[in-house]
Order: structure tokens, then sequence, then C-alpha cells
């Protein structure tokens, strides 16, 4: 009998456990998001766990994300690629889906979100708008270099002889990752994070969470974030410099973290979401990464998206506009109550 409860932080340590044994849990299962993406940003975490004979067989991580004027969105997991059921066993996954609807109900949320990375792992109807784009990992650097082809070889190559430089660490970056993610954001017309939440992220994974940030001289140009568990690396995160986009800095970065991940004996790099055909998704094809469909599975069904995206759309226009200042000032509020 599977008996699911709402998991307490005493129980971080089996939560964990179970995750990094668990095939279909990702980084973004690990205990301390419920911090990072929940308390930290004053949303309300809910985090189920599967249990039978007194052992954990399946968790599922659930942030309710607060909306203003609206109801709240129950998500599994706001703001990340990944989320929702992780349990190796149908039974069990019923029986959390269960409880997430239950859950759902009794806070009174508008819907319920659950971010798989397979249509099957639910019996929920599923948005299937993104992808995910990862590429196997070779052996080595020298067989990586051979595969990237000869266009971002050359890429490679300008960034060096250009000057400019690459550095990788933890919270001593954080400053100059800001400083081309919040500028980045601005053209792309979204709201960007205060820096806190990166400085969290690396704080909370110190063994996982490593910043990537390209130079030129002292000017950041471009800069990452990257994740590792298990035999992948994610990055959730990456910005460049338009402006100095034509010295290949972001190219040089990424050259960079799948190298570093190669030689750490990492068998599969995720160069993040992004929308079929769009320039993300053209940019990452080009380093040999494949689609990975991902689902997003939502209860009480499917919304119509065709008035959202128009009414989004009006908006990024709308933030472009808005000087640097002011983009920086109101994204870290705004970008708490959009759980994307």
């Amino acid at each position: 009998m599977i008996d699911v409860q709402v998991h307490l932080e005493t129980d971080a340590a089996a939560w964990d456990t179970f995750v990094r044994q668990c095939p279909e849990a990702t980084v973004y299962h690990l205990w301390a998001w419920r911090h990072v993406l929940g308390t930290r940003l004053g949303h309300r975490p809910f985090y189920l766990s599967a249990r039978s004979k007194g052992r954990i067989r399946g968790v599922l991580p659930m942030i309710a994300v607060g909306i203003p004027f609206s109801r709240p969105a129950l998500v599994s997991l706001p703001f990340v690629n990944y989320g929702g059921i992780a349990a190796p066993r149908p039974e069990v996954r019923d029986a959390l889906l269960h409880a997430a609807t239950r859950t759902a109900r009794d806070i009174g949320a508008g819907r319920l979100e659950l971010r798989h990375r397979h249509v099957s792992a639910c019996a929920l109807p599923a948005r299937t708008h993104r992808v995910s784009m990862v590429r196997a990992l070779p052996g080595d650097r020298e067989a990586l270099w051979k595969t990237i082809g000869p266009k971002l070889r050359n890429q490679v190559r300008k960034a060096n002889r250009v000057g400019l430089e690459v550095t990788a660490g933890r919270s001593e970056l954080v400053e100059p990752f800001h400083y081309v993610f919040v500028r980045n954001m601005k053209r792309l017309g979204s709201p960007a994070w205060h820096r806190f939440l990166f400085r969290d992220v690396v704080v909370s994974f110190p063994d996982r969470a490593r910043i990537y940030v390209v130079r030129l001289g002292t000017l950041p140009v471009a800069a990452g974030l990257v994740l590792r568990f298990r035999s992948q690396v994610d990055v959730p995160w990456a910005s460049s410099l338009r402006s100095h986009d034509h010295l290949c800095g972001n190219v040089r970065m990424y050259w960079q973290m799948l190298a570093d991940a190669t030689d750490a004996g990492f068998t599969r790099f995720d160069l993040g979401r992004c929308a079929p055909g769009s320039a993300h998704h053209r940019f990452k094809r080009h380093w040999g990464a494949e689609e990975v469909p991902l689902a997003w599975h939502v209860w009480p069904g499917v919304p119509e998206t065709g008035g959202l995206e128009a009414r989004r759309e009006m908006l990024e226009r709308l933030w472009r506009k808005l000087p640097l200042w002011a983009t920086r000032l109101a994204g870290p509020p705004v970008r708490r109550w959009l759980p994307q």
C-alpha cells in the first residue's frame, strides 16, 4: 500500500538519497530547490513523497507560485526545465498524481503543471511546445573537437585570437554572470532574476553548480551556469552581449563547458530548452544536439495559448523599451510571478 504524504524538513537526507538513485529523477528533484525556488522567493513548497513499508518509493516536488489577482499555479518545478513525478513503478506514479491533483484543489490552484521529459510519464494532457537539446559526449576532448564541425572550430579559434578569456568558478563569478544576464534578458524582453537567486544556487549546490564567464579584458561578454548530476551536465542559464557577439564569446563559452564536461567523464550535455525552429534551436543544433521532446502535463486541461502568446509578445516589446535601470529594479519582483 502506498501512503503519500507531504515531506518535512527532517526528511531532506532521505529524499536526496532516493533522488540520487532514481533513474527518473533529475538535478531539479534535489531537496535544496525547495528553498531556492520556494521559500526564498516567497512561494509555498509542497514536496510529496510516496512511501511503502517505511521507504520512499517516489517523489514529486511542487511549488505554489502566487500570481497577483489570480489563483496560484502549482508547478513542478517553476522557473526550470524539469520536475514532475520521479518514481519507477506505475502504481507509485498514480498515487503521487492523485495526491498532486488533490493538493491543487485544496489550495485553490488555477492549474497544476508537471514538467516531465516524456509524454508517457503522466496520464494528464500535455503541452509539447518546447524541446530540450541534448548531445552525447565522446570519451575525450580531441574527439569532441572533431565532432563540432569546421564552422564552430573556426569561431572558437577567432575568440582565442581576439583575446577572449574564459574563467570557471562559483560565488566569485555571480556578479559578472549577472552583468551579462540582466542585459541579455532585457534584449529578449523578459524580466531578469536578482543576483541572489544565482548565488543561492551556487551555495546550495557547491559540488554541482559552476559559473563560466568569458571576458574581453575586464568586460564580461558571455556567461553561463551549469549543473552536474550523475552522467549529465545541464545549462539552465546562459547569456551573451549582442554588442560583442561578433567576437564569438558565446561559442567560446559553450566549447569550454562541453570540453570540461567531457574531461570530467560526463556522457550527456543538455544545452537547455527552446522552441523548435527558433534561433536558439538552430544554435544548439550546430553543436550536434538532438531534440528531446518535453511534456508539460497540466490539470484540469491544456489551456488555449493563442491569446496568452499575443499578450506575452506585447509585454516583451514594452520591456525592451524600458531603460536598463528600470528593468533591473522591476525585473526580480515581476519574474517571481512568472513560472515559465
